[in-house]
């Protein structure tokens, strides 16, 4: 919102101007804090444009990058290191961010700041923009007095992860862009090819071949129930998302995922890799197993993952090792079970878990530099026979033909 406001400075000056708050009281706030007693404030109404108006709407609303969160985490361990204040820095961070979204949740945290709550207890209010194990680090940072050192270790997960995406959509790109104009040749062929060449074999009269009669019979189901088509793969589409929204469907969902060849085993080691480093800062910064391991699952993108962890969590509250509960969840390798045993007995699972992200990591960086060589013949041979089909399909009938009329000659 935005507050005209009229007031006098510490030398009895009147000064006037205009400010951006969440409210009344933030504003005065604001101005108290700039060493001006306010004498009114107003709201100012704004008329909004309709773009102004959708870009407001959550439909229409731009998602904070990882990008942004990485500066904010970076800046906020810098100056909460050097001792500025908390509400200070977290306004001044408001006023100078480049993303207005993230100005907007900065400015809420900071008023909520100011009427007494915690910092993790403000950034709850913001879910979509801070995450469970976001707001856990927050809450360990403020009850251990190491407010800094939460920041400094959610930058270096933020960049991690951020990196992991850069990755992986490096690596699919080609797949993709393949994908991509193979399905548009295919429109193309059925759509505007094999029309023109129906039109002159049944002028013809000839019979067609088995492949082209398939092709032609292809392309007149696609030219006449298109439309058809696109609505069952939109209200498909719509169904599949609302299930993967329930409980059951994105526990079934996620779990079949990871059995997808080449790309399901190193979306799991990308998943576990997570998993290892954030449960190993969970643990550094002193929370507690059974919790650290509650705030992990719920930080975890994949639900099966999730459950096998929760899993864990409940072996240990019931008095079982770690060790014992990594077993019996499957998820970990021999080697890594051993690593494990090791942190256990030394009492370093912390660092433990570090070694296990870092080989974890190893066969991530692996897996994505063989993904684009391991996909790519299979798009090649996909290709060769689609072309295959294609050229028989087409040509086959015009040899006919050639035949013919070099045997009527």
């Amino acid at each position: 919102m935005q507050f005209s406001y009229r007031g006098k400075d510490s030398r009895g000056a009147v000064q006037q101007g205009a400010l951006a708050a969440p409210n009344a009281d933030a504003a005065a706030s604001d101005l108290m804090r700039r060493g001006i007693t306010p004498l009114s404030i107003q709201e100012v109404q704004q008329n909004n444009t309709l773009g102004d108006r959708l870009s407001k709407s959550p439909l229409f609303r731009k998602k904070i990058a990882l990008d942004e969160l990485i500066v904010f985490c970076r800046q906020m361990y810098a100056l909460t290191k050097a001792g500025i204040p908390l509400i200070r820095t977290m306004r001044g961070l408001a006023d100078t961010t480049r993303s207005p979204e993230l100005g907007e949740v900065l400015d809420d945290v900071t008023s909520r700041l100011e009427g007494g709550s915690t910092m993790a207890t403000a950034m709850q209010a913001h879910p979509k923009v801070f995450s469970d194990l976001f707001i856990a680090m927050i809450h360990v940072g403020e009850n251990t007095g190491q407010l800094d050192d939460a920041f400094k270790r959610l930058s270096e997960i933020l960049e991690l992860e951020r990196d992991t995406k850069r990755r992986l959509k490096q690596a699919l790109r080609y797949p993709t862009f393949v994908i991509i104009a193979l399905f548009a040749a295919l429109m193309v062929v059925n759509f505007l090819v094999i029309p023109k060449f129906s039109a002159v074999f049944s002028k013809l009269g000839a019979d067609l071949p088995f492949l082209t009669q398939v092709l032609v019979g292809t392309s007149n189901f696609l030219l006449t129930y298109w439309y058809f088509l696109l609505g069952v793969v939109i209200a498909g589409t719509l169904a599949l998302k609302q299930w993967k929204n329930t409980e059951q469907g994105r526990l079934i969902w996620d779990r079949y995922k990871l059995k997808i060849p080449i790309i399901g085993p190193l979306v799991e080691l990308i998943t576990l890799s997570r998993f290892a480093r954030n449960f190993a800062s969970m643990l550094s910064a002193g929370m507690p197993v059974t919790n650290a391991l509650t705030v992990v699952a719920d930080a975890t993108d994949n639900a099966w993952i999730s459950k096998h962890i929760k899993d864990m969590r409940l072996g240990i509250e019931r008095g079982e090792s770690l060790l014992r509960t990594a077993r019996n969840s499957n998820m970990f390798t021999p080697l890594i079970l051993q690593m494990i045993a090791v942190g256990e007995e030394t009492g370093s699972v912390d660092d433990m878990l570090n070694n296990v992200a870092d080989f974890y990591d190893e066969d991530v960086d692996y897996g994505l530099k063989r993904l684009a060589e391991s996909i790519e013949p299979i798009l090649i041979v996909a290709m060769g026979i689609l072309v295959l089909i294609l050229a028989l399909g087409v040509f086959l009938p015009i040899w006919d033909l050639g035949a013919a009329a070099m045997g009527r000659g």
